[in-house]
């Protein structure tokens, strides 16, 4: 069973690592944001960031059974909007872990994903999916970083540390 304290203790963390991921980018220009290299899916850290966000804020819209709107395909926004995104994604993830009952957030229920389609799932599950999805996207990332002669510093990773 997942504890509403555990899932704020890790969500709240996470996102700490990724704001600092986002104040080692705030040093890059913009075009070295934008570069696409091959081999990362969404090939530049932009799309990364964007990509990571939106997923988070997609599940959590799955999660709450709220209404999922139409996406589209537009390029990712600058960085200093991803990092007002990503406030905003994490505040409103954060509400939805505080409002669920922990008996909703660990039992198995009808969720309604991209398409209308239905599959049953754990929504305290989904909020860590959306956790280690973030993660993911930061490792690949720091990839990109280092092919740009850029690495990232040590330490951004799940924090230990309050």
């Amino acid at each position: 069973m997942y504890t509403k304290a555990a899932l704020i203790d890790i969500h709240t963390r996470t996102h700490r690592s990724l704001e600092k991921f986002c104040d080692h980018l705030a040093a890059f220009s913009d075009d070295e944001l934008r570069r696409e290299l091959e081999g990362f899916g969404a090939g530049c850290i932009l799309a990364q960031l964007d990509h990571l966000i939106g997923a988070e804020e997609y599940w959590i819209w799955v999660a709450s059974d709220a209404a999922i709107p139409n996406m589209d395909d537009s390029p990712p926004p600058a960085l200093a909007d991803l990092r007002v995104r990503r406030g905003e994604v994490a505040a409103s993830t954060q509400r939805y872990i505080n409002e669920a009952s922990e008996e909703v957030l660990n039992a198995r229920a009808m969720k309604t994903t991209y398409g209308g389609n239905q599959a049953e799932l754990i929504p305290a599950q989904i909020v860590m999916r959306t956790q280690t999805h973030i993660f993911q996207h930061l490792g690949q990332i720091s990839a990109i970083c280092r092919l740009l002669g850029k690495p990232i510093p040590q330490g951004l990773d799940f924090p230990l540390r309050d």
